[in-house]
């Protein structure tokens, strides 16, 4: 295993398995608790345009055990307060057994103890997927990647649109029982005119008008692989900005582990790191 330690603490590991294949999970310390950034796949095949994890492919399924012994790795024995997010390598609802298995091991007594607030899943928008999530007894946070607000933008980011399109997705979170939508959040990669128009961000205003869900805005982390560039701060505060004005909670996401490329949609199982490599030789 290798360890790439960022100047703001976030830290990657890459971690092979037994089979010889890697992936790669984020630490991100926070002065009051962890946050635990696992994959739940060997690369990802659903080719979203913005993300270098998608021009990786898709090679495997993670096991339960293989995704519950990131998080142990990552923890090293440490009784700090932490929570757990599948956004690392992958669609955690394509492998949709074992992470719910590995949910149910974290949030069990015998386990991790994980209240299920602290438990986030991240999808792309698999529909068949969250209809069956919602008929769970236990239902985790759900982080929803929308990114583009019209069909026609979504379609050129993310091919999975053209099956489940964006109104679909509205359809489906809008039918939760308000506790569970409570529990949803959808987030927007924020390119530069692309996704951060303000006329998008009066049509996300009106199409969550009526449900009690929030918005998560997350800066685009450029890289010579992707043809897009991050949006401009003013104008990712002006999306905000109208989001809140018409009733919405939105936050924007601060990037973290950039210079190691750890941050959102880099993981692309690469040696290379802004901080001090440490030599582990530990394996899954």
């Amino acid at each position: 295993m290798q360890r790439f330690t960022s100047s703001d603490g976030t830290t990657r590991f890459l971690i092979p398995l037994h089979d010889g294949h890697l992936i790669e999970s984020v630490l991100i310390p926070r002065p009051d608790r962890l946050t635990l950034c696992v994959s739940s796949q060997v690369g990802c095949g659903l080719g979203c345009t913005f993300c270098l994890t998608g021009q990786l492919g898709f090679t495997r399924d993670l096991t339960a055990d293989e995704i519950v012994s990131q998080a142990l790795l990552m923890l090293e024995g440490s009784a700090k307060r932490f929570s757990v997010v599948f956004m690392g390598m992958g669609e955690p609802l394509q492998n949709y057994d074992n992470v719910m298995q590995s949910v149910r091991f974290m949030h069990d007594d015998h386990g991790f103890a994980l209240p299920m607030s602290r438990i986030t899943i991240s999808t792309a928008g698999l529909l068949p997927a969250i209809e069956r999530l919602a008929a769970e007894p236990l239902f985790p946070n759900l982080s929803i990647s929308l990114t583009g607000v019209t069909n026609r933008t979504r379609d050129e980011l993310m091919p999975i649109n053209r099956k489940y399109p964006v109104e679909a997705i509205m359809d489906v979170v809008r039918n939760l029982p308000l506790a569970r939508q409570k529990r949803v959040m959808f987030e927007l990669v924020m390119m530069d005119g692309v996704t951060d128009s303000v006329e998008d961000a009066e049509s996300l205003s009106q199409m969550l008008e009526d449900m009690r869900v929030k918005v998560n805005l997350i800066p685009l982390n450029a890289a010579e692989e992707i043809p897009y560039r991050p949006a401009k701060p003013e104008a990712i505060l002006r999306f905000q900005h109208i989001l809140v004005r018409n009733g919405t909670a939105a936050f924007i996401r601060k990037n973290r582990g950039n210079d190691v490329s750890s941050a959102c949609g880099q993981l692309k199982k690469t040696g290379r790191g802004g901080g001090p490599l440490v030599p582990l030789g530990t394996h899954l």
